[in-house]
């Protein structure tokens, strides 16, 4: 399997600094760079740009995180967790009456609560990769009420 951490000279883990990350993808591609590299780098620089664009994203790093530890994919959990779907079916019903600011602050707040639960799940000695896969589960249920409310 693919290391995208590695392939940034990165430590794995979902805390990442944005920043870091940024710097560590401006060198790397410089040394794959066409212009400098020649063309055969073409492929090298296509495998950092995917590195760097699944380690940006909360919801790809965590699922590249829970595969490079050995945990279930998303067809082995499909489901959030139990308490997240009644909350969200109440928070549906809510968008259903009319998408508000106040309801997005209210998903962009929940976002941030289960990316924190993430970064507290994966930092733990013994992940329990089952919780942090419905955890992503939720997350991208969050992302995909966010885009809903934006285009709403």
């Amino acid at each position: 399997m693919t290391d995208h951490f590695a392939r940034l000279g990165l430590t794995p883990g979902f805390a990442l600094d944005p920043a870091e990350l940024q710097r560590r993808y401006l060198v790397a591609s410089r040394s794959v760079h066409p212009d400098l590299a020649g063309e055969a780098a073409g492929a090298d620089a296509a495998r950092l740009n995917e590195a760097f664009a699944v380690l940006r994203d909360p919801f790809r790093r965590g699922d590249h995180l829970v595969t490079l530890l050995g945990g279930p994919g998303p067809n082995e959990v499909r489901q959030p967790p139990a308490e997240f779907l009644e909350e969200m079916l109440e928070l549906r019903m809510a968008i259903a009456g009319g998408a508000t600011p106040e309801l997005a602050a209210t998903v962009d707040a929940r976002r941030a609560a289960v990316i924190a639960d993430l970064a507290a799940g994966f930092a733990s000695d013994t992940p329990d990769l089952t919780r942090l896969r419905q955890q992503l589960n939720a997350l991208k249920f969050l992302d995909g009420l966010l885009r809903d409310l934006h285009e709403g």
